[in-house]
């Protein structure tokens, strides 16, 4: 399975000016750093621009039902669908654990969805959900496993070549794999390297390369929340395979270094998946040539800051 940069370009254009375009930053005085700054996305992280373009692209083509659209989900997944169907008035469905904070449920329900509390477990959920969506017939939506999901999360590479057009190296934390899929394509197309970071105990892309497939790898890292998938995709792993792309990986106290030091130096109070990529730098798991122009992606910021405060 693979995206082309065909696949991009079209989900740019159906949801160029629905998303908030990304605002960047120097990321020290030489000009060659910068920091794009997505975690002021709406609802808070890339995962926007893909719920956008999987329920447009779908409206498109008359394959959206009427019952609208599922996903089992508390995290930034389950806020960017919720937040998508509410604008696009399409019914939203979304299943947690009835352990879920209080604070998620809320927010889902202040998007307009239908939040659906079962089990204890994301696997409970993840069941009810299917069940829902093969008795209702909604359509059923994942974080990162879907190429309009993919596709939708690589138009920020798009918005990054206009705004840096001279940019030699673009950095992104890796979970399951849908930003780097998205953001690997676009970048192969403009000639621009891309960094995949992952945490150490939080590698499924990292160990698909290396095995030449995918595999189950372990998920122990303090940006397991967003980076914590078992498996990447076939997608990711066809980038990572075919494209300019280097792997690193990062020990989580460095992670944890890189977020306080985002928050103590700028005042950003970000996840720690968004401080994962920053960490190839400070930790120089990569490290640029001189001159070399380089993008970090700092990717959400759904955290508490009160950790940071402290």
């Amino acid at each position: 399975m693979e995206l082309s940069y065909g696949d991009v370009k079209a989900a740019a254009d159906r949801i160029t000016g629905h998303v908030r375009p990304v605002a960047i930053a120097p990321g020290d005085a030489t000009g060659e750093l910068w920091l794009a700054l997505e975690f002021m996305q709406h609802t808070g992280s890339f995962k926007a621009r893909g719920a956008r373009n999987f329920i447009r692209a779908h409206q498109d083509d008359a394959t959206l039902p009427d019952a609208g659209v599922t996903i089992a989900s508390g995290g930034n997944a389950g806020l960017a669908c919720a937040w998508a169907a509410r604008e696009q008035e399409v019914p939203a469905t979304v299943f947690l654990p009835a352990t879920a904070p209080r604070v998620k449920v809320e927010r889902l329900r202040g998007y307009g969805a239908d939040v659906r509390l079962v089990g204890t477990e994301y696997a409970d959920a993840l069941a009810a959900c299917r069940e829902f969506a093969d008795t209702s017939g909604a359509l059923p939506s994942h974080a990162y496993d879907n190429p309009y999901i993919a596709a939708g999360a690589g138009t920020l590479m798009v918005e990054l070549h206009h705004l840096l057009p001279r940019l030699d190296t673009v950095v992104v934390a890796v979970g399951g794999g849908g930003l780097f899929a998205g953001v690997a394509t676009a970048a192969d197309h403009y000639g621009v390297r891309t960094i995949a970071v992952e945490p150490q105990r939080c590698r499924a892309l990292h160990d698909a390369i290396q095995a030449g497939r995918i595999v189950d790898a372990p998920v122990d890292s303090v940006a397991a929340d967003s980076l914590g998938a078992r498996r990447a995709t076939e997608l990711a792993l066809h980038a990572a395979q075919n494209y300019d792309v280097t792997s690193v990986l990062v020990p989580d106290a460095d992670i944890i270094a890189a977020r306080m030091a985002l928050w103590q130096d700028r005042r950003l109070a970000v996840e720690h998946a968004a401080a994962t990529a920053l960490a190839a730098l400070t930790t120089k798991a990569y490290r640029p040539e001189p001159g070399e122009r380089v993008c970090v992606v700092l990717c959400g910021a759904n955290t508490d800051p009160a950790d940071l405060a402290r």
